[in-house]
């Protein structure tokens, strides 16, 4: 079986699936890694759905900061 052929026997599923109301799909919470821009910490920060920016306090420094 082709890439090709495969990749149209999964889509043709989920539009199978999702015609008989089986299969929802949600948008949800993003978790964004953000690294401190003051001593390079990783954080990681939950984001609302369409939110571009957080706001966030760094877990090592407890610089306040923003995400891009």
């Amino acid at each position: 079986m082709s890439k090709q052929a495969m990749r149209e026997e999964a889509e043709r599923l989920i539009r199978e699936t999702m015609a008989k109301k089986a299969l929802v799909i949600k948008q949800g919470n993003t978790r964004i890694e953000a690294i401190c821009g003051k001593c390079g910490a990783p954080n990681r920060v939950q984001a609302e759905k369409g939110a571009t920016r957080v706001k966030y306090v760094c877990k090592q420094c407890g610089d306040k900061q923003v995400t891009l």
